[in-house]
């Protein structure tokens, strides 16, 4: 659907916005987040360039629709608005002007795909069906030279390339899709084939690791699980509904 300036409204974008919303409030809730930093985005124009991200200062865990603030990265004066934290603006803004498949757009944080991030080889071994869904499907950017502004932004861009997620060296990770539901789930199933890798490397023992040929086909039997995020996400909005309906407003 093209969307054009007159239709930039809380209605014509209302499920859009609940879906950000609803991928804010999960993300809270698995103690994925951290404070008033990370941010979520959405493209919600043909060419990415226009996206709602979250407002500087908001808690994921209170985050609503109406909050959600729909921005032109090709517009610098919408980087300049009190309510845009820098880093967010110059990292979304590069991506979706850059990335037509990046639509959706959740960088975090979490604690062990952070740990995943500092280690000098950040790729997941092959040893449990969580951490093959990943398997030769993440590109690592080991340029770290600051918060994310400016030319770090723009590397951040070009380092995630067509990868759907980019693990960033001393930093955290991302993920990209063409929807909320998808991104949402490679985020939780990211956390946890990054937590299983991490206890695996804690026990100190050999690991199991297992083919290329049976990793490669694991990542794809995960590709062609017909409709597993869209399920997946649609059960988490359920929960939300029954008990934080709040999420939509």
């Amino acid at each position: 659907m093209s969307i054009t300036p007159i239709q930039h409204n809380f209605d014509s974008l209302k499920e859009e916005r609940a879906d950000l919303a609803a991928a804010f409030r999960w993300t809270a809730r698995l103690n994925m987040h951290e404070g008033i930093a990370n941010h979520f985005s959405l493209a919600v124009s043909d060419d990415g360039a226009s996206f709602l991200l979250n407002p500087y200062g908001r808690h994921f865990s209170r985050m609503q629709a109406s909050d959600l603030l729909l921005l032109d990265s090709n517009n610098p004066k919408d980087g300049e608005r009190p309510n845009i934290d820098p880093t967010a603006w110059a990292i979304h803004g590069a991506i979706h002007r850059r990335h037509a498949h990046a639509r959706c757009l959740l960088h975090v944080h979490s604690k062990y795909a952070t740990v995943l991030s500092s280690l000098k080889d950040s790729t997941l071994p092959p040893i449990d069906q969580n951490t093959m869904r990943f398997f030769n499907r993440i590109a690592v950017d080991d340029g770290f030279d600051g918060m994310g502004l400016g030319d770090e932004a723009e590397r951040l861009a070009g380092a995630l390339g067509n990868h759907s997620t980019l693990v960033m060296g001393n930093h955290g990770v991302l993920f990209v899709a063409e929807t909320v539901a998808q991104a949402f789930d490679n985020l939780y199933y990211f956390e946890r084939a990054a937590e299983t890798a991490i206890t695996a490397y804690m026990t100190g023992k050999e690991l199991r690791i297992a083919s290329d040929e049976v990793a490669e086909k694991t990542a794809r039997q995960w590709e062609d699980y017909s409709e597993f995020a869209e399920r997946h996400f649609t059960a988490l909005k359920d929960i939300l509904d029954q008990e934080e309906p709040d999420f939509r407003n």
